[in-house]
C-alpha cells in the first residue's frame, strides 16, 4: 500500500512511519513539507502521491496555548482535518484522523471509562478544535477511522514523562509537583501505531478509542516511571486546583477500547507493561537526551 503519514516527526507519526515501512511505500511529511491548513498545498501532495492510506498525526496540542493561539489551533486541528477529507473523497484513499480524550469533559466517576459514543462536550478550546475537525471529518468523507486516544509517550517528540526525567535530573532534591486528581491512561505511541496498522488491515471505518489497558493519575505515572528508570526524585501529589492553568482540563481521561474489543482487533497493552518495555529500549536514550 501507498501510505502518506502527517505529522511524521512526531511521537506518532515517526512512530507510524517506522512500523508501517516494513511492508509499504511510505512518504512522511511535516511541517516543513506541507501546510494542511492550505487546501492547495496538500491537495498537489495527495494528487501526486495518490495514497491508499492517510494518517493524520499533526494536531496543534499546547493546550494552554490554544487558549490564545485560537486561529493557529483552529487551522491545523479544523482546516487541516477537513482538508485531509476532503481530498480522500476527492481521490480515494482511507483518512485514519487522530483525535483525543478532550472532546470529553471528564466528568464521570473514576473509573468509568468514555465510550465512542458518549456525550461529547469538551471543556478547553483544544478540546472544540478537536471535535470540530472529528464532525468535519465525518461530514466530508465516510471513508475515515477517527481515532481518539489518550496520554500519549514516546521516544519523539516532548512529552510528560520526558519533562518528568528532565526535572528529576536537574535537581533531584527538588520537589517536583504533580496532580493526583486527574486520571487517564498512558498510552505507548509504538503500541498504538501497532494498533493502527491491524486496524488498516481490517478495513476499519467509523470512530473508535485506543488507549493503555488499566489507569493511573499523573502523580502514580511519575513515581512509577522515575522509579522504574532509576532516578532519584522528589515528586509530590497536588491537586488540579493547586495547578492553575489557561486551559481547563479532564479529570477523568480513562478511555474504553470498546469497538475494537467487539471486533476482537484490540491489542492495545497494560499501560504498566508497555512502560516497561519503553524503558528497557530506551533507557540510555532517555537520559542522555534529557541531560543535553
Amino acid at each position: 500500500m501507498r501510505i502518506m503519514v502527517i505529522g511524521g516527526k512526531g511521537q506518532l507519526g515517526s512512530d507510524c512511519t517506522q512500523v508501517l515501512k516494513r511492508k509499504n511505500d511510505v512518504i512522511s511529511l511535516d511541517l516543513e513539507d506541507v501546510d494542511i491548513a492550505l487546501f492547495s498545498d496538500i491537495e498537489k501532495k495527495i494528487a501526486d502521491f495518490l495514497p491508499d492510506i492517510i494518517i493524520n498525526c499533526a494536531a496543534y496540542t499546547h493546550v494552554d496555548n490554544c487558549e490564545t493561539e485560537r486561529e493557529l489551533a483552529w487551522a491545523v486541528n479544523v482546516k487541516g482535518a477537513e482538508n485531509l477529507a476532503v481530498c480522500v473523497q476527492k481521490y480515494g484513499g482511507r483518512l485514519v484522523h487522530i483525535s483525543t480524550d478532550y472532546v470529553f469533559n471528564g466528568r464521570k466517576k473514576i473509573p468509568k471509562p468514555y465510550v465512542e459514543d458518549d456525550e461529547l462536550n469538551p471543556l478547553s478550546y483544544y478540546g472544540i478544535t478537536k471535535l470540530e475537525g472529528e464532525r468535519l471529518v465525518r461530514e466530508s468523507t465516510d471513508r475515515h477511522i477517527i481515532l481518539r486516544t489518550a496520554w500519549m509517550y514516546g521516544v519523539n517528540g516532548h512529552n510528560f514523562l520526558k519533562t518528568m526525567l528532565k526535572m528529576a535530573l536537574k535537581n533531584p532534591k527538588n520537589e517536583i509537583k504533580v496532580v493526583r486528581d486527574q486520571y487517564g491512561s498512558p498510552t505507548w505511541s509504538h503500541r498504538l501505531a501497532l494498533q493502527i496498522t491491524k486496524m488498516i488491515d481490517k478495513n476499519c471505518q467509523g470512530t473508535y478509542h485506543a488507549s493503555a489497558e488499566g489507569y493511573c493519575s499523573w502523580y502514580e505515572l511519575a513515581k512509577y516511571f522515575l522509579a522504574k528508570m532509576g532516578v532519584p526524585h522528589a515528586v509530590v501529589p497536588c491537586s488540579s486546583a493547586e495547578y492553575s492553568s489557561p486551559a481547563k482540563r479532564p479529570q477523568n481521561s480513562i478511555l474504553e477500547n470498546r469497538r475494537l474489543k467487539r471486533m476482537d482487533i484490540n491489542i492495545m497493552a497494560p499501560w504498566q507493561d508497555d512502560l516497561d518495555r519503553f524503558i528497557a529500549g530506551f533507557r540510555e536514550q532517555l537520559i542522555n537526551e534529557a541531560r543535553a
